[in-house]
């Protein structure tokens, strides 16, 4: 009776062992002293004869040597473009809608970030003349996209600044290392047309690309007369109106000044929305036709 059981126990412990799976590299050896299973996780290359983007093969090996289990991980996605968005004085967020719209309406090609600036809601004037508030916040958002670049030294990182904005966003390139952006896109820009944009050029890989109308002589004429561009109050005259005046000195001036690219309203793109006024820019048609492209990089 004795011999029958412990056959019967035999019989079932190796019937277990042949039901767990099929045998691994070391079939019909025995399984550790102490009886109990641990596992080990191998990662080889991609496998011959999978197509598409390095799927990756992942094997997983007891320690059992009944059982070996392998299957195919996902391939790694690239991240969307990392867009921050810097909106013009008095923190209405006109421009970080009218992108948000756009991007979720596209179906979300980038992520978008808003950089607050602002002294406050509708606090327009002190927003618009106060460049020492300006040149601060713009290094506090320098020290923000320094450590995004360091932590993801390969995502596309882009900068869009509207109006007053503009000198928070130049104050960050002015002190950025070289190629730290991707691009800039300046809408509008309050700043004066003989701005110093070289630090900002080294500081985008792909340049800066302005986009002004000579249509807006309400905010840009008007208004900067009386108060002023941020950074200069004698100036009277914004770059986002004329331009701006990019002195090219030696030769690193004229590399630099291939990086920036001025972009004139005329009535050709009217029919995305945009009818040269300060907040034209911020039509649907316009961000998806113009602005969307250069911030996906396509």
């Amino acid at each position: 009776m004795r011999r029958w059981t412990l056959g019967l126990l035999a019989g079932l412990v190796l019937a277990a062992g042949t039901l767990a799976g099929p045998y691994g590299p070391r079939g019909g050896e025995a399984a550790g002293r102490s009886g109990l299973c641990g596992s080990t996780t191998r990662r080889s290359g991609p496998s011959r004869s999978t197509t598409g983007p390095a799927a990756q093969w992942i094997r997983h090996e007891t320690l059992c040597p009944v059982w070996t289990v392998r299957h195919a991980s996902e391939p790694a996605v690239p991240k969307k473009p990392l867009v921050w968005v810097v909106d013009g004085a008095g923190d209405l967020r006109g421009c970080s809608n009218a992108l948000r719209a756009v991007n979720v309406a596209a179906g979300e090609p980038v992520e978008l970030v808003v950089f607050p600036w602002s002294h406050g809601y509708r606090r327009l004037l002190r927003d618009q003349i106060d460049m020492g508030h300006a040149r601060r916040q713009g290094m506090r958002l320098a020290q923000w996209i320094e450590q995004q670049r360091q932590q993801e030294p390969t995502r596309r990182l882009v900068l869009v600044a509207h109006s007053a904005g503009c000198a928070v966003a130049l104050a960050a390139g002015d002190v950025l290392p070289p190629d730290c952006l991707d691009r800039i896109l300046l809408l509008a820009p309050s700043v004066s047309t003989g701005y110093d944009l070289r630090p900002s050029l080294r500081a985008a890989r792909e340049g800066i690309d302005v986009f002004c109308s000579r249509r807006d002589w309400v905010a840009l004429g008007f208004v900067v007369r009386v108060v002023g561009t941020t950074d200069n109050f004698w100036s009277g005259a914004a770059a986002g109106r004329w331009g701006f005046r990019l002195p090219v000195r030696d030769a690193e001036d004229v590399v630099l000044a291939r990086r920036l690219r001025q972009h004139f309203w005329s009535p050709a793109v009217a029919w995305t929305g945009h009818h040269g006024g300060h907040h034209g820019m911020h039509a649907p048609g316009f961000v998806h036709t113009f602005l969307l492209p250069l911030m996906t990089g396509e």
